[in-house]
């Protein structure tokens, strides 16, 4: 698992059991500082892995960018301040292509100040919806509940990390017409998971990343749906609640909007109309022979 994980001696305390010594895994939780063109832009709390995804990612939730072509480059340089620095691998250095409007001085500051404890910036519904280049109010795409209902354990199948520690986020983008699970990230922050996955598709120029499905593994908070909505991410799924903001965000920018899928039951809290118990009305969602998935 390299920089993912670690080992660290823990006090073992068992009721009847007594008292021992042992070594436990934990997830690495380090800060990554993304710079662009040599100027400090943000610091995030993540697990090491795929940071040139995080970075994408948070560029496209924050409306800088939308297209594979306006990201040029990304290295990971040495730590704050001088050159020469030894690589921590803690700090990675963005190029963008000509023409592609940079964050002021001001909004660079904000983003300092949030995006550890993933807010990431937006303060308001109107901020996410004056930003977004793409539409998510996609009235064709229809799935069926059955399906919905089997990607929160497909997802945690593929949840290598969180195997061994317990502590992991995870996010997975699902194909919404063929089924197929297309790529899965891990971390400490739900909010880096998303950006990660997200910083995937834009590679692999997959954005707007219409009939597609978000499953996430935890709660799904407001920055979560606004990451989702920035990348033309239409339905979005989570196996525990929402909170108010992000159903009301779901429901002004047209988001489906899905929490508690445990089981064979969900809430839906915003645009219920693309999830359908039959499973011949649905558009999207049909079983097809798993790929490799992208890790």
């Amino acid at each position: 698992m390299g920089r993912i994980t670690t080992r660290r001696p823990v006090t073992r305390i068992a009721l009847g059991a007594g008292v021992g010594r042992r070594a436990d895994t934990l997830a690495v939780e380090e800060p990554l500082e993304i710079r662009i063109a040599g100027e400090p832009l943000a610091v995030t709390m993540r697990t090491p892995g795929h940071d040139v995804e995080l970075a994408i990612g948070f560029l496209v939730s924050e409306g800088v960018i939308s297209r594979s072509d306006e990201f040029l480059s990304a290295i990971h340089c040495g730590g704050p301040g001088t050159g020469g620095a030894e690589n921590t691998y803690n700090v990675l250095d963005a190029a963008l292509a000509p023409g592609v409007r940079l964050p002021s001085a001001d909004e660079a500051r904000r983003f300092y100040t949030t995006s550890s404890c993933g807010v990431c910036g937006k303060a308001s519904i109107d901020a996410v919806a004056t930003t977004s280049r793409f539409d998510v109010a996609d009235p064709e795409l229809v799935v069926s509940a059955a399906w919905i209902a089997s990607l929160p354990d497909r997802l945690r199948a593929e949840q290598a990390a969180f195997d061994k520690t317990g502590g992991l986020h995870a996010a997975g983008l699902f194909d919404a017409e063929s089924g197929e699970l297309l790529v899965v990230r891990e971390d400490v922050g739900r909010h880096n998971a998303v950006d990660k996955v997200v910083g995937w598709a834009l590679q692999s120029g997959l954005l707007p990343l219409r009939s597609t499905v978000l499953q996430v593994s935890g709660r799904a908070s407001f920055e979560l749906v606004q990451k989702a909505v920035m990348a033309g991410i239409p339905i979005l799924s989570a196996v525990s609640a929402p909170s108010s903001l992000a159903a009301e965000l779901a429901e002004d920018a047209g988001l489906t909007l899905l929490g508690f899928v445990r089981g064979g039951s969900m809430n839906v809290y915003a645009h219920p109309h693309r999830v359908v118990l039959d499973e011949s009305a649905a558009t999207a969602g049909a079983p097809a022979q798993e790929r490799q998935v992208e890790r």
